[in-house]
């Protein structure tokens, strides 16, 4: 696409990141994109879709597994739309909905809890998945709580899984036809190429990224194309609510721009991209030591939207190598969507939370991209 002349020297730098990220095998695949409230700035794709030389070379609309942007984007959208509506409440607590949400420890337990990372659910179950969604509605109401209510965040898949399962009963309708209403009206007379969804049609798999599973899933050994690389969502069908969602970079920025224009007060904006939506969705919780708002995360300097956004950013990244940030201040938002589940230097385990520090900062590569990548792209003129 186009560029304005003035980015040109943050965008050069940003490519020389990325290039170098690729060769160094931290992903074989990469389309970022920089924008305003009213328009796209910079984009570019990089790499193949694999490290093989006659792999299909990466493009402005090959489609990646967005991973854990499917909490923000996706469930806690839902969410809000869903309070809107009268549907849905901050403060009704999960024992009103799953039966086995019992005891003195969970009582208390309410959707804000869930949405903030504040619930004491454990990250993830001990056990490898269940085989289906009532045993993980089981498992996940029944295992032991890691800390108490509110006390401070741990990032966790189960909190999201849970209130996805809220929200089709609210709903009356499955997660993905939620999110592809939610979808269409953004979409509007875009590309049909330009999409996000959960079901990546076999038509569009080629254009998809690649990913590998980790060891202690079943799936080990294969290759992913167009199937979701998270085994909890594998398991659910592909569609949960911490992820499942596949998408390209330009359909990101659609849904980023939509957040910027409401979150600086865009009058014209309805439903969950109301100002007054999104100022609910970015509030910073009140719980101890947390960044976390309501599905999305906050600005902090040692986060993974580095050091030069202002304290009014907002954002969420995925275990596959990608990330969203959007800066209501600058007027910005960037995209970095990667495979860096497809590489062995970049499936190394990573923090979950941006109140974590990485275990070794040599291994730590995905992290130092995504910091470097909005350090460069913070000041970008257009």
């Amino acid at each position: 696409m186009s560029q304005d002349p003035r980015a040109s020297r943050q965008a050069d730098d940003a490519s020389r990141l990325i290039e170098g990220a690729i060769e160094r095998r931290v992903f074989p695949s990469a389309v970022a994109e920089a924008g305003s409230s009213a328009r796209v700035i910079w984009r570019a794709p990089f790499g193949r879709l694999t490290f093989d030389q006659d792999a299909a070379n990466t493009t402005e609309t090959t489609i990646f597994d967005l991973a854990s942007l499917t909490k923000a984007m996706a469930t806690a959208t839902l969410a809000i739309d869903l309070m809107r509506s009268g549907r849905l409440r901050l403060d009704e607590r999960i024992a009103t909905a799953f039966a086995e949400w019992r005891g003195w420890d969970r009582e208390s337990t309410t959707v804000r809890d869930f949405l903030e990372h504040a619930s004491g659910l454990p990250a993830r179950l001990v056990d490898r998945p269940p085989q289906t969604r009532r045993e993980f509605e089981h498992e996940i109401c029944t295992i032991r709580l890691e800390y108490t209510l509110r006390t401070q965040s741990i990032y966790s898949d189960l909190d999201f899984i849970l209130l996805a399962f809220l929200l089709e009963q609210r709903a009356g309708r499955a997660l993905d036809a939620q999110f592809d209403d939610l979808w269409r009206p953004l979409a509007g007379e875009a590309d049909s190429e330009d999409w996000i969804g959960f079901h990546v049609a076999p038509a569009d798999r080629p254009r998809t990224a690649p990913t590998k599973p980790l060891e202690e899933d079943a799936r080990v050994g294969r290759v992913l194309v167009g199937e979701v690389h998270d085994a909890y969502a594998a398991a659910l069908g592909g569609v949960a609510g911490h992820a499942g969602l596949f998408g390209t970079a330009p359909a990101v920025g659609r849904f980023a721009r939509a957040m910027l224009r409401g979150a600086r007060g865009d009058a014209s904006m309805r439903g969950p991209f109301s100002p007054d939506a999104v100022a609910l969705a970015v509030k910073k919780t009140s719980v101890p030591r947390s960044s976390r708002a309501l599905g999305w995360d906050t600005m902090l300097p040692t986060s993974s939207c580095g050091t030069t956004l202002s304290p009014a950013a907002f954002g969420h990244v995925g275990f596959t190598g990608t990330s969203l940030w959007i800066d209501p201040t600058l007027d910005r938002y960037f995209v970095l969507l990667t495979n860096r589940a497809y590489s062995e230097k970049g499936r190394e385990v990573f923090p979950t939370s941006s109140m974590e520090k990485p275990p070794d900062p040599f291994l730590d590569h995905m992290r130092t991209v995504r910091r470097s990548f909005h350090d460069i792209l913070s000041s970008i003129d257009g």
